[in-house]
């Protein structure tokens, strides 16, 4: 019985040899995985500081971009308000306009008479007129 007890202390012993080599060997790989992970991390940190530096350019660029168009576009405002005040100027004087031709439209039919009297007598001392000077 002594025997059967050093040949499973032995067959434990190779066992537990055999699980530690195992066990050495999964460490290992994964040793090399970590270090290629380590690796494409740091290869990562470097593109994204260039993206944050880009982008920090970028965004300088954008905020100079729009203070000018802001810039421009204030000293527009007047240029609107000139053609504002050219655009009323123009309805008013054709409104002005509008009156006064609404006002010689109702005079001529209120003294149409009076005008068709006018010309009948323009056209006739017109006609005196020429044949005292053909003579």
């Amino acid at each position: 019985m002594e025997g059967l007890l050093y040949v499973s202390a032995l067959i434990v012993a190779v066992a537990f040899a055999v699980l530690v080599v195992y066990l050495a060997i999964t460490l290992k790989a994964v040793s090399r995985t970590m270090n290629n992970v380590a690796d494409t991390l740091e290869g990562f940190e470097k593109q994204i500081e260039g993206i944050t530096s880009e982008t920090t350019e970028l965004l300088k660029k954008t905020n100079h971009l729009a203070e000018d168009v802001n810039q421009k576009t204030a000293k527009l405002d007047g240029v609107f308000d000139g053609v504002k005040g050219l655009g009323e100027t123009i309805n008013d004087f054709n409104q002005s306009l509008s009156d006064i031709t609404n006002k010689i439209s109702r005079d001529a039919s209120e003294n149409q008479e009076q005008a068709s009297q006018a010309v009948k007598w323009g056209s006739a001392l017109l006609e005196l007129w020429r044949k005292n000077k053909n003579k």
